[in-house]
Parts: C-alpha cells; structure tokens; sequence
C-alpha cells in the first residue's frame, strides 16, 4: 500500500482521530487514578489535571496547525502518535518516581498550598507532553483529509465528530471497565497499544521505521509483563493487597498486631483490625460511646445502628461485640471495600451490608435508628452532599427521640474557621446538643449530636453499667474530653459547600508542620 492510498483512505484517517481523542480522555482518567494514591481526587487535584491537558492540547491544536501548513508530512504526524504512545506506556511505571521526586524537591521550597502545586508540577512534567502529541492530530487530519472547499465543512464536522465520540467512551472505558478490571497500569498500555497499532499500520505501509515499530511493540510488550509486580507504594514490601475500584485505590496491609486498610498511599487509616487489642485507641473507640448515649441496649430493644460509609466495618464489628443483639446496618458505596470487610476484617455476618451511597440510602429508607454514624470520606474531605444543612435535618428525621449522631471529622485544625468549624457550625443549626471530643494523639475528632437534654445522664449511667474493663476506661477517657460545642453561623448547605477548599487548607497546615522537620534538616545539611 502507499502513501497516496493510505491518506486517501478516510477512514483510516478517521480511525486516527477517533483513537486520538479516545486516548486524551484515558490518560485525563488515568492521570487522576494514578495520581490519587499521593494528592488525592478532590475537586482540586481535578482541576489542575483538566487544567493541565486543556493548555497541552490548545498548544497541540496550534503547533500541529503550523506544522500541517509548513511541512504537510502525513510522517510528521504518526510518528507523533508513536511517540505519545511510548510516553503514554512509560507513565505509570516512570511516574511513580517522578511524583516522589518533585514532591521531595517542592517540600523543599514551598510552605503554602503545597498539595495544589505538588500536583500542578506533577502533572507538568508527566501528563502534558503526549497530550500536546496528541493535540497535534486534527489540525493535521483536516489538512490531510480536505480535499476541496466544497466539502471541507463536511470533513472537518466528521473528524470533530469522531474525536467528540472517541473522547467519551474514553471517558466511560476506563472508569468503568479497564481501571476496575485490570488497573492503572494495564489501562495506561491498552491506550498506548492503540495508538501505536495505527503509527505501525501507516509505517508499514509506508516501509518506514520499521525499526521503532518494532522497539515500540517490544516496550509495551516488555511492560505489560512488568506490570504484574506493579505497585503504587513501591518503596514499601509486604503489602498484603494493592487493588482499585471505581472509586478508589485500596491497599492493605497486615503485620503481627493489625490489618490495615488504607485508600491513599502516603497516609490515612480507614479500617484496622487489632488482632491482639480489644479496642484500636483510635477514633472507632471514641465514637463507641454514641449507642450508650443513646440507651443501648434499652429494656424494650437492643438497639438500631446505621453505619454511613462503612469501610470494611471496625465500628460495626465493635458494635456487634459490645452491644450484642443490636441490629446494625453499613451502608458503603465502594463495592470494592465491602468485599474486604469479609475477607480481611472478619466483620460478623450480622451486620446488613447495603452497597450504595449514604445518603441517598437514608433518603430511601423510613426507618428509626438509636445510633448514625456519619463515617463516610472521600479521600481528605467528607462528600459534599454529606456536610450540609440538608443531610444533617435528614439524618436528625431519621433518629429516635433519644438517637445520637456521631460524626467522625478526620482533621484536626489550629486555624480560625476551619471545615471542622463549618461542621460542627451546620450540625449545630440542625442539633440542639452538640459535643466534641478529640481524638488523642492523632487528627481526628468525634462529634456527638442529639435532641434529648438527658442524654449526658443516660451515657454517665450507661458507663457505670459496663462490665468490659477496657471499654470503661475508654469511656472514661470520652468523658473528659467531651466539649460543648458553642456554634455559630458557618453553614455548609446543598448549595453552597466548598469542602474540598476547605479539607484542603487543613491538610495543607498538616503537611507543612510535617514538612517542617525535615526541610530543616535538609537545608540544614546541603546548604
């Protein structure tokens, strides 16, 4: 075949865009799943990524333009697209690296907002080039593909066309097929085997390169068998588990003393099994307080205990063993997770587990309940749709006159009008009672809402009621560092709730006292 049938054969051409456009999709998901693990997935880590591909591929549009006028060579073009693809296959395995590296580099130097342009620089430096590659693709395709002016309107409205319904089942491929089935890496080489493949059909039929073609095949080929030992947390040995969901990476780890479950690489517990310890002296102890608050187990019922954003069920499991023959129902909306409950967390069969979201469950559901826990977190912040007004009159509707609310807030800040203050300002607009106990020695706090003013009575009698030495003592520990929450007016709403701004900026402040340490120590030492 030659170079005239080849670029007079349209749909070839159109199979380019329609893949091109496909990939920049792919790699925007990719992007935020392999990022994730190390900044997060909120609102503003989605930003700088869409932020990001939006300029590589304007810069793209423009250059490919140019270069279309200037140098018309059909070669130009896909040996463009070759190249992106063996970018594109690299990233996953060169990316963990470079994420690791600029960050160290950044914690250097920057003190303020270092999450945003950790991310910022990241995605610089490993998404931006083969998205500029592949911005290059229109502009180059319409120059190839318009032959007169009389049907260029035609032409060009096609080839948009096709890149418009390539980017969205690259938008719906990954998310909900590949990612979940086979992983970051595997979906990163998918798209890069994809492109490659349409370069390799051109240059054959050209009988060029044939040399790159065939290294291209061998990397991909050679990478694909490497991602089998792939791991986000590379620097770390004897993970029990690494996997992804469609929501989430997950990891667990085991040792002699606990079972972990984490969703983020660099920090956060979401679920622990203590094999050794009755209680984890972590927040789920603290929170254990709310079903004797409420009158647990109660002369006439044993109790009703719903869990939004249940994990993999260290709450449930301690309700279960504390309060035996209560009925507790864990709502989690990652199906994922609430696999692992069973087979790493030995959550008791007793325990009604319902995949869907917290909310929307409650919404569904006309039953009472003595105990909600609000649990449910979405990386650093909790869902939007879960901090306001609206949610918290919901949950309130759906307690029994002596029910308490426990809401677990996962940081701990030393600024002025925090997103802790913004909840517990909202829960207090909702709540009459309203009490903080924080958590010692880590960054979480508990806080316990309820409508009934004897419910500090109840929990002093429940307290002296308890036969577990362990969980006595924890309560004791409940006791003293239960705070009457004075609210005010910072009101999270459906409307209005920037909680990715705000968990931000508290996870910033986290950082940099981290962070502070060991810039010292580095400044000190090299400079």
């Amino acid at each position: 075949m030659n170079q005239k049938n080849i670029l007079h054969n349209k749909y070839f051409l159109y199979v380019t865009e329609f893949f091109a456009g496909m990939s920049v999709m792919a790699v925007e998901l990719g992007a935020s799943r392999l990022m994730a693990p190390y900044f997060s997935s909120s609102q503003i880590v989605w930003t700088v990524i869409i932020g990001v591909i939006m300029i590589a591929m304007a810069l793209g549009n423009v250059w490919g333009g140019r270069t279309a006028d200037k140098k018309p060579s059909p070669d130009k073009l896909y040996g463009r697209l070759l190249l992106a693809a063996v970018w594109i296959a690299l990233i996953p395995f060169a990316g963990r690296y470079m994420i690791a590296g600029i960050s160290l580099l950044l914690a250097v130097f920057i003190t303020k907002n270092f999450l945003v342009w950790a991310a910022l620089f990241t995605c610089l430096a490993i998404f931006a080039f083969p998205c500029v590659l592949l911005g290059t693709v229109t502009p180059s395709l319409v120059k190839y593909s318009v032959s007169s002016l009389d049907d260029n309107g035609k032409t060009v409205g096609e080839l948009g066309a096709l890149n418009t319904i390539g980017s969205i089942i690259g938008t719906f491929l990954p998310t909900f097929v590949t990612i979940p089935a086979v992983g970051t890496a595997i979906t990163f080489l998918i798209f890069s085997g994809v492109l490659a493949a349409i370069s390799i059909v051109y240059f054959l039929s050209m009988r060029k390169k044939m040399v790159k073609c065939a290294l291209t095949v061998v990397l991909i080929l050679v990478l694909g068998m490497a991602s089998k030992s792939f791991s986000f947390a590379f620097w770390e040995d004897g993970i029990t588990l690494e996997d992804e969901s469609i929501y989430n990476y997950l990891q667990v780890k085991e040792s002699d003393r606990s079972v972990i479950l984490s969703t983020n690489v660099l920090f956060g517990v979401q679920s622990i099994l203590m094999k050794n310890a009755s209680l984890t002296g972590m927040y789920y102890d603290y929170a254990l307080a709310a079903p004797i608050m409420a009158g647990i187990p109660q002369a006439d019922s044993p109790g009703n205990i719903l869990v939004l954003g249940l994990g993999t069920g260290t709450f449930a499991k301690y309700c279960s063993e504390y309060f035996p023959g209560a009925s507790i129902e864990g709502v989690e909306i990652d199906e994922k997770i609430a696999k692992l409950a069973g087979d790493y967390f030995e959550m008791p069969d007793t325990v009604d587990v319902s995949v869907y979201d917290g909310r929307s469950y409650l919404t569904a559901s006309d039953k009472k309940y003595d105990v909600i826990m609000v649990d449910a977190y979405q990386d650093i912040t909790i869902p939007f749709q879960m901090s306001s007004v609206e949610f918290f009159t919901e949950v309130r509707e759906h307690l029994t006159d002596n029910g308490v609310m426990v809401v677990n807030m996962n940081m701990k800040s030393k600024s002025e009008n925090s997103i802790n203050d913004y909840l517990c300002d909202t829960i207090g607009a909702v709540f009459d009672h309203v009490y903080t106990a924080p958590v010692e020695g880590g960054t979480n706090c508990e806080v316990f809402a309820f409508q009934n003013p004897n419910t500090l009575n109840t929990f002093k009698d429940g307290c002296r009621n308890l036969e577990d030495s362990d969980l006595t003592a924890m309560m004791e520990t409940v006791s003293d560092c239960l705070s009457l929450r004075e609210c005010g007016d910072l009101i999270l709403t459906d409307d209005k709730a920037p909680v990715e701004v705000l968990g931000m900026k508290v996870l910033d402040e986290i950082i940099a006292d981290e962070l502070d340490y060991y810039r010292a120590l580095y400044l000190g030492k090299f400079l």
